[in-house]
């Protein structure tokens, strides 16, 4: 049981930056920002949940089981992360490429104190236990001051596979489509620096600073973190209603309007982005068909342009009404990994992507997000996101695009350096 207040915010944007940096003291922290982008299913502009009160942390063998007895056991507020590495719960399938970060397959806690901002009124739930610290806390976060940004050793940061093995790669993926083994794969590359020391959360100000994405994430696990400036949404649970918005489609930001148009325009019209968006569009209705109550999939936007600080991205929506027989749980295991970050035919592809990349994704093009006490949920996708281990002082992003019949090599490569920009201008 929780005991909920609710107290109106004089400004929210501050309060926001002193809710975060209040929260640095916790050993577990998830901190959700919408950064006021404007979109239809927006439950609040913001979330914190710290501090757990029961965690469950767990490698991929039988993890989606796990979640739902967790969940279901809890009927709380649970918050958390599923990694893409999960796949092998659900597919015979492997996960064997080299991992400098040594993350859980899948973390989720149950949060003593929970805050949630929507306009300036602001949602504060204690467990019963600990609802005495209420009013204490919410004046430290008033009277918390951002700390001064130190100064940083510089980090040197490498590329995992090269241009010439990233084109050849891909060459090679063009092979396997060609022979008809899949139709389309979402195929990453990792940039990482060794004994990296870096302020989690002064790093964390910057990206989401330069990129204001909607699905905006500040995740803390003890000495484990993820910064994520992420646009896409996986997966959105309201009642009986699914909403998934896959994302297929980039083109940069210009500051010249003109210019900044023509390649907005350009996007909506290309061949190739837009094929991208409809086979996963395709797989993802397919992937809601196992839980929906038949004939209520439909794709309510498809294709359409959105534009974000540092790019355009192609979305489309699609809805389902929930099957009263599946639960929470098995609307995501019966959609995981999200088709935008494999491809298509799923297991097909992520065999190849498998042999093909040299890094475990782990958490990158995973999912975090929460459950609600009523079993509604709502996920991101982890992309534009640093990853870092404090105790290995490893720190790591990944970028990915999707390779068709219609891609050059060298323009996939281009457009990951595109995706690559923000994190590399935040760690440099």
């Amino acid at each position: 049981m929780r005991v909920s207040i609710t107290k109106s915010i004089l400004n929210p944007e501050q309060f926001k930056q002193q809710l975060l940096n209040w929260a640095q003291q916790f050993r577990e922290v998830v901190f959700l920002d919408s950064n006021s982008y404007p979109q239809e299913y927006s439950s609040f502009d913001c979330l914190l949940a710290v501090d757990a009160f029961t965690s469950l942390k767990t490698d991929y063998y039988n993890a989606f089981e796990d979640l739902k007895q967790y969940q279901q056991t809890t009927k709380d507020w649970l918050l958390g992360y599923l990694s893409y590495d999960l796949k092998n719960d659900i597919e015979d399938l492997k996960s064997n490429n080299f991992d400098g970060l040594d993350f859980p397959d899948l973390f989720f806690f149950q949060p003593k104190k929970i805050f949630m901002l929507k306009e300036n009124q602001l949602e504060i739930q204690y467990l019963l236990f600990c609802d005495d610290e209420i009013e204490d806390d919410f004046n430290e976060i008033i009277e918390t001051r951002n700390s001064k940004l130190e100064n940083e050793v510089s980090l040197k940061i490498q590329q995992r596979i090269s241009k010439d093995s990233y084109i050849e790669k891909v060459t090679k993926m063009l092979e396997h489509i060609h022979k008809g083994d899949m139709y389309e794969a979402n195929f990453c590359m990792e940039f990482f620096a060794e004994n990296a020391v870096i302020s989690p959360f002064e790093k964390f100000q910057r990206l989401n600073g330069i990129s204001q994405a909607p699905f905006s994430v500040f995740f803390k696990n003890h000495k484990q973190y993820l910064l994520s400036a992420s646009p896409e949404r996986y997966l959105k649970k309201t009642g009986n209603k699914i909403i998934s918005q896959p994302i297929k489609g980039t083109s940069k930001r210009f500051s010249d309007p003109v210019e900044d148009q023509k390649s907005k325009e350009y996007l909506e019209s290309d061949e190739k982005e837009r094929a991208e968006n409809i086979m996963i569009t395709d797989l993802v209705r397919n992937d809601l068909s196992h839980t929906a109550e038949k004939g209520s999939v439909e794709v309510t936007e498809l294709c359409k342009i959105y534009s974000f600080l540092q790019v355009h991205q192609m979305i489309s929506t699609i809805t389902s009404k929930l099957d009263a027989q599946y639960s929470a749980v098995d609307v995501l295991k019966t959609t995981f990994p999200m088709g935008s970050m494999t491809g298509a035919p799923k297991i097909s592809v992520m065999n190849i992507i498998e042999n093909l990349e040299e890094t475990k994704r782990g958490l990158y093009s995973g999912a975090v997000g929460y459950f609600t006490p009523e079993g509604d949920f709502d996920f991101n996708v982890v992309i534009r996101s640093i990853l870092y281990n404090e105790q290995k002082k490893y720190v790591s992003f990944s970028v990915g695009s999707a390779i068709t019949s219609l891609s050059i090599p060298e323009k996939e490569y281009e457009e990951c350096l595109l995706k690559a920009k923000a994190m590399h201008e935040v760690l440099q």
